[in-house]
């Protein structure tokens, strides 16, 4: 724990313009910026009140601007600093990589302003324009089908597959939702069998998915597989001897389910895990579900990441361009 009074002793030196920073040699404003930075890096964090998670993204992302301050001996960062290190993070890192960082960076110094620290020189510095579109592309409902009978069920672990993929495709939950899904999270409401699950930014499981009978049946077989289980154990298990009924990561779902689309014909990059809750998407609208109904199902905040879904599906339907190929190569064949 970093004491108040000593930051508050040293910090001045290191936001605000200092004689003795100025008079010091350049290999050394590095060193005194770097410890002082530090510790108000974390008085930040402390003073953040968001999730365990975002905090050490933030952690992260502050770090790498102070690491890229210290490399330049830069101690009173300027609005142009600001500037000259969001066009260094653009070198190399994608644009909602980009817009994080620099979402750090105008939080720690709109805090370091209200603290009485320094001007908020990063106040509407603009991170890197995010395509809003989706970058990862759904599969047809066809496709989903086939995906779901490549499925080979005669082992725990296809039974195990075949139901995440099942559940993911029907309901559009995220990988995190489904690693974090416990057996007693399976329950009832109303005549509909149904999952609860942690929603995205809460701390409690207080949503829920309805199962389709052919999703609660891939799970209720792959359970009746598995064997006894306690409340609390995970839903969706590892299957290997060595993390034998231990929680499934993250990384560790994506990598299966990438491969069972690979191993479907489903190669492409633009396919991947986060493919499926765009199926469940789509197919919501295609099917007859309203914009509202598919937000609900997908937990979005706002309607408008929904609606996104919406102008892809009525771009996909437009026949323009076929009506525009008519009019080209209809007067080119009649020529």
């Amino acid at each position: 724990m970093i004491e108040v009074d000593a930051v508050e002793a040293v910090e001045a030196s290191v936001l605000l313009p200092s004689p003795a920073l100025e008079t010091s040699t350049a290999d050394a404003v590095p060193a005194v910026q770097g410890e002082i930075a530090e510790a108000l890096a974390e008085r930040w964090l402390q003073y953040l009140d968001v999730s365990p998670k975002t905090s050490a993204v933030y952690n992260g992302a502050i770090r790498v601007f102070l690491r890229w301050l210290r490399e330049r001996g830069i101690a009173t960062p300027s609005r142009t600093d600001i500037l000259a290190y969001r066009d260094w993070l653009k070198q190399d890192h994608a644009p909602a990589t980009v817009s994080l960082y620099m979402t750090a960076v105008r939080l720690f110094f709109a805090w370091a302003e209200q603290e009485g620290l320094a001007t908020d020189v990063a106040r509407r510095v603009k991170g890197s324009r995010i395509d809003r579109g989706h970058k990862k592309d759904s599969l047809t409902s066809a496709q989903a089908a086939r995906l779901l009978e490549s499925v080979d069920r005669s082992s725990l672990q296809g039974l195990r597959d075949y139901a995440i993929l099942a559940l993911m495709v029907t309901t559009g939950l995220r990988t995190i939702s489904v690693v974090r899904a416990n057996v007693e999270d399976l329950g009832t409401s109303g005549d509909a069998a149904i999952l609860r699950y942690q929603g995205k930014g809460h701390d409690e499981r207080t949503e829920f998915v309805k199962l389709a009978p052919q999703t609660d049946a891939a799970i209720r077989a792959y359970l009746a597989a598995r064997g006894p289980a306690t409340p609390d154990a995970p839903l969706f298990a590892v299957v290997s001897n060595r993390h034998l009924n231990g929680r499934m990561t993250t990384r560790a779902l994506s990598g299966m389910v990438k491969s069972r689309l690979e191993a479907s014909g489903f190669s492409s990059p633009r396919l991947t895990a986060h493919s499926l809750r765009h199926t469940a998407a789509t197919l919501s609208l295609l099917t007859g579900g309203t914009v509202e109904e598919t937000q609900r199902l997908l937990g979005h905040a706002s309607i408008e990441t929904t609606m996104i879904y919406v102008h892809q599906i009525d771009r996909a339907a437009s026949r323009l361009e076929e009506q525009i190929a008519g009019a080209v190569f209809g007067k080119a064949e009649g020529a």
